[in-house]
């Protein structure tokens, strides 16, 4: 299974974890919370951040723009929360440019075609499909003609329709996570074996998207062999907004990307050794040499 370069990093079986820290909306709509996060995650250790662009014309079915919904804001038409939770130009020309200050990749996963040719423009180092679109051929194709490292997650879709998106991308620059698209997600929903059963179907990097409580099964999932993981983060699991309690707290987080290198680090070749720290214990314990 080959590597994917993600913004000089080589992603892949044998190489570190690349760890990203979704965002998304989880700043409902305010910098000041943009940058608090994007700087949890540069203190944890993570290599990137992510965040989710619409386009709310193109996103939100048109039955449900006049809809009256209870927002931070106040009660509003749902196309207007949209829009809330949505950053302009100047608001991602300031995430450009506080990520690079800050030494950290970002990027976004965009819900349509508007969507990607807006994200173009940062020369992103990934594009990112969400589980709800990976049967989404057209975004696949769009996105795809860029030419940028792809990252596809599978949630909430069948082994077929896995298979036919994927073959929508090209191989050599995409990536694959496994996910289960539950917030939060049940651990016996989480099926992490679908690692191993992704490595084995197709010759890409095979990654993992976690939306559960907690973070021994992120973990797990290394240890099964993902190549990156890609948890959403928050200043508060209590705070408004629908992916809030499946998300990560920053002290979280950093405990996180600490645990993930200490197994990396554990994993080794597989290939059985006798260490020169054995040898001390070895002249004391054994009878037969």
């Amino acid at each position: 299974m080959s590597t994917v370069t993600i913004s000089g990093r080589e992603v892949g079986p044998g190489e570190p974890v690349y760890v990203i820290a979704e965002i998304g909306i989880n700043h409902n709509g305010s910098l000041d919370n943009a940058k608090r996060l994007i700087d949890a995650a540069k203190f944890s250790g993570c290599d990137a951040v992510k965040f989710q662009k619409r386009t709310p014309e193109e996103c939100t079915p048109r039955d449900q723009w006049d809809i009256e919904r209870d927002t931070p804001w106040g009660r509003m038409p749902y196309i207007d929360y949209r829009h809330k939770v949505e950053f302009d130009e100047a608001g991602y020309d300031e995430i450009d440019r506080y990520c690079k200050e800050v030494g950290i990749d970002w990027f976004a996963s965009c819900w349509d075609e508007p969507a990607v040719d807006f994200m173009a423009r940062y020369t992103p180092p990934a594009f990112k499909f969400a589980s709800a679109s990976l049967t989404d051929d057209d975004l696949l194709v769009h996105t795809a003609a860029v030419g940028s490292p792809l990252i596809a997650s599978s949630g909430m879709s069948s082994m077929e329709q896995i298979e036919h998106g994927m073959s929508l991308l090209p191989a050599d620059r995409t990536l694959l996570a496994h996910s289960t698209s539950t917030y939060p997600c049940p651990p016996e929903e989480l099926n992490l074996s679908m690692i191993n059963t992704l490595q084995d179907r197709f010759d890409v990097p095979i990654g993992y998207s976690g939306h559960e409580v907690g973070l021994q099964t992120t973990i797990a999932a290394v240890a099964l062999g993902a190549t990156f993981v890609e948890r959403h983060i928050t200043l508060d699991r209590t705070m408004w907004g629908s992916d809030q309690a499946a998300s990560v707290e920053p002290m979280g987080l950093f405990r996180l990307v600490r645990d993930i290198r200490v197994v990396e680090a554990s994993l080794g070749d597989g290939v059985k050794k006798v260490y020169d720290s054995e040898q001390g214990p070895m002249k004391k314990l054994r009878r037969v040499g």
